[in-house]
């Protein structure tokens, strides 16, 4: 058995199990990259619409299947369909978005309702028809990447690779209108089509992935991993890489659980990984992560005790936080008297210095970032530029 993982984990289990594992990998990078520009500018709703909105199309290219004579499984029929349903999704909330005063949950809510219900209606009634109950439509819904061959993982994993492409080229522009797209409107640009063609990324991702996810997970794809890169990073362009990368691993592992168990929906094993990843980001990760976070608390406790208590005695004062005396004696600033050695007295005098020049700061800039606090932010000469700071001296003396 673990070999056999090993195989599969390593792409040497045979041509068709590795162009499989290539497509659901290719897939779970493009998701990942797509996903950072719907997820910054809080719109990752849009893809759940998207997705339960490529079900009324995934029904209709079946039954025209059967009606020109095939057996309404062709894969490319069925993905044009689910394209097709899915950009009327987008259009229909975008429709109501701008034409009726309800907020843009409520339209995706509402289409989301009504395409699914759609979808549910052709579903049973595909059922009902000869040979409609073993249609295999049933992978569409939970995802089946061990149903897939090697024409069909070619498919997706050329299809990923093109969104993925188109995404690298439109990197400023995306980026631009996802933090500030008042500005970008500004600039000229044609904001309705950037976000439009952003919205057309994310339904490529959405209906390639339907035959490996199934339309009721893919969302996942393009949801948790930016999730999960923002907790590690604040920097656009690595957060996209971040986001590739976790969704790929993603892909990657639960490819291979899929190959190896094949009655196990990949689906549902991608989004249990991809939800792995995201836990352990959310816990270990040093940028944005409770642990990390937890602890700069508990320093920024510890900084300001102390310096307040260095501030109350150098100004005549014990202070009466128990902390900041604690920490004071720790860190050799007082005696067994309770008076300042010679290194707490030079402490005390620094901590003084530091507030004077900020609230010489805060009087010269009173619309200034109150986050570049000294007590919170270390020295003052570490957040302030070296002009400003030669300005404030020269004020305070």
């Amino acid at each position: 058995m673990f070999e056999k993982a090993l195989a599969v984990f390593t792409f040497q289990a045979g041509y068709n199990t590795s162009i499989v594992m290539a497509g659901v990998v290719a897939l779970g990078i493009g998701g990942g990259v797509v996903g950072v520009f719907p997820f910054l500018r809080k719109r990752t709703l849009i893809s759940n619409a998207i997705s339960h909105a490529t079900l009324p199309g995934i029904g209709l290219a079946f039954l025209i299947g059967i009606t020109l004579g095939g057996t309404g499984r062709n894969l490319m029929l069925l993905m044009a369909g689910a394209a097709l349903t899915g950009a009327l999704g987008i259009l229909a909330v975008q429709w109501i978005k701008n034409h009726t005063r309800l907020a843009e949950d409520t339209a995706i809510g509402t289409v989301l309702s009504v395409f699914f219900g759609f979808g549910i209606v052709l579903l049973s009634h595909i059922q009902t028809l000869k040979g409609g109950s073993p249609a295999g439509l049933n992978s569409f819904l939970l995802g089946s990447a061990a149903a897939l061959t090697a024409a069909e993982a070619q498919l997706i994993a050329f299809s990923a690779a093109g969104v993925i492409t188109i995404s690298i080229i439109f990197f400023k522009e995306f980026a631009v209108v996802a933090f500030d797209e008042d500005f970008a409107a500004a600039q000229g640009w044609h904001t309705t089509r950037i976000d439009l063609i952003m919205m057309a990324l994310l339904l490529a991702i959405v209906t390639i992935g339907l035959k490996t996810t199934g339309l009721i997970l893919v969302v996942a794809l393009v949801i948790i991993p930016p999730a999960a890169a923002w907790f590690w990073t604040m920097r656009y362009n690595r957060m996209i890489v971040l986001a590739g990368t976790i969704g790929g691993l993603s892909g990657w592992i639960g490819g291979t659980v899929s190959a190896l168990v094949p009655k196990v929906p990949t689906g549902a094993v991608i989004v249990l990984v991809a939800a792995a990843i995201f836990t352990l980001s959310l816990l270990f990760a040093p940028a944005r992560g409770i642990i990390a976070w937890g602890i700069r608390h508990i320093f920024l406790k510890f900084r300001i005790a102390e310096t307040c208590g260095l501030i109350a005695i150098a100004n005549g004062f014990m202070p009466p936080d128990t902390l900041a005396r604690k920490i004071m004696r720790w860190r050799g600033y007082l005696d067994i008297n309770g008076k300042l050695t010679q290194s707490g007295a030079t402490a005390a005098e620094d901590r003084q210095r530091q507030q004077h020049l900020w609230f010489a700061y805060q009087e010269r800039y009173p619309d200034a970032d109150r986050s570049l606090n000294p007590l919170t932010n270390g020295k003052i000469e570490s957040v302030l530029p070296p002009d400003i700071l030669d300005e404030l001296k020269n004020k305070t003396t």
